[in-house]
């Protein structure tokens, strides 16, 4: 599920935590919950693409802070829009199949094409 929202907020979504490319943990470091399919299609071409802040919960756990991107990738050159959420908590176990749902406050910058690997996780690491 995909909601504008006006007061206070930007969207809130809702779905199941599916696999993705592995690269979030395995190569950056920053592993990311991302939506599934049918979630990210429902989101609407005027949403931009980016980096976002806000809440984020699962079925059984508190509300916690995220950091979530929609888009393409661009240095990965995805072929299909997703949405990769990073929860600001360390969990024991991954939980792929459970329900996250995560309201987006605030708009904090757009994607980059960044021209190394390298240079994506130095700027992950100084500037968000």
């Amino acid at each position: 599920m995909f909601v504008n929202l006006t007061a206070g907020a930007l969207f809130y979504a809702s779905g199941k935590v599916v696999h993705g490319f592995g690269r979030g943990s395995k190569q950056l470091g920053i592993p990311t919950a991302n939506l599934e399919e049918s979630i990210v299609s429902e989101i609407p071409d005027s949403t931009k693409n980016g980096i976002y802040f806000g809440w984020a919960k699962l079925s059984n756990t508190p509300v916690y802070k995220m950091v979530m991107s929609i888009g393409w990738n661009p240095y990965f050159k995805n072929i299909k829009r997703s949405v990769e959420v990073h929860i600001l908590h360390i969990f024991e176990e991954n939980f792929y199949g459970d329900t996250i749902e995560v309201i987006a406050l605030k708009y904090f910058r757009p994607e980059y094409d960044f021209p190394s690997i390298g240079k994506l996780i130095l700027f992950h690491i100084y500037f968000t």
